[in-house]
């Protein structure tokens, strides 16, 4: 049975099975804090935007955000018995760095069904600065009316020239919900991306500053 919260292929029961996993999956591999976790809406559309700079970073939130959550992940992911798992626990392949709209209509479908849509404005794993963005979160959310929730988390990327780490610390932060510009046309969609931008930057520098003095 579908649930207009999830994409149509997805099966309900397996995403909730999934997500019980992803949230215990990681507690013997870090030691992970969740700041403002009371600032996830509980229920309605929400486009979560985040910083990305390790693979894990997807798992991680999924397990953490405390709903039904539906992940742009990228297409080569979806290959084999993984790509089924995926596809079955309602994640939503995108092709990089080409025009592609199914992710976009498959993730307001969930919007408009009262969803959550999780992306990672960068585009792909880097040091997580987000100093730059794609337009596709911004996108989703001037079409769709959803609130926006920036979240940025820290400790999951391996620090360069560094050896294997023991259980290291991980923040995550969640933001206040964010509004985004309404103007329209390309000028509109691209202020709102570089709110959204912006935004996402000025936690993570936040929150490097605090974990500098922890």
């Amino acid at each position: 049975m579908s649930s207009p919260d999830l994409p149509p292929d997805a099966w309900p029961w397996l995403h909730d099975r999934g997500r019980w996993l992803a949230s215990w999956l990681f507690r013997p591999v870090y030691r992970v804090r969740v700041h403002h976790r009371e600032r996830i809406p509980a229920r309605g559309p929400v486009v979560v935007v985040a910083n990305h700079s390790a693979f894990v970073d997807g798992p991680l939130l999924f397990g953490l955000l405390g709903r039904r959550a539906v992940f742009w992940v990228k297409q080569e992911m979806f290959t084999g018995v993984a790509g089924w798992g995926l596809r079955r626990i309602g994640q939503l392949p995108v092709r990089r760095g080409e025009a592609d709209r199914r992710p976009l209509t498959a993730a307001i479908g969930v919007l408009r069904g009262g969803g959550l849509v999780g992306v990672f404005p960068e585009g792909t794993r880097g040091s997580g600065d987000v100093a730059t963005a794609e337009h596709g979160a911004a996108w989703l959310a001037r079409t769709s009316g959803a609130t926006v929730l920036p979240v940025v988390s820290r400790g999951t990327r391996r620090p360069a020239g560094s050896g294997r780490r023991w259980r290291p610390r991980v923040d995550v932060v969640v933001g206040r919900p964010l509004s985004v510009p309404a103007g329209g046309g390309r000028a509109g969609l691209t202020a709102a991306t570089e709110t959204m931008r912006a935004e996402l930057a000025g936690m993570v520098r936040e929150l490097d500053e605090l974990r500098s003095k922890a």
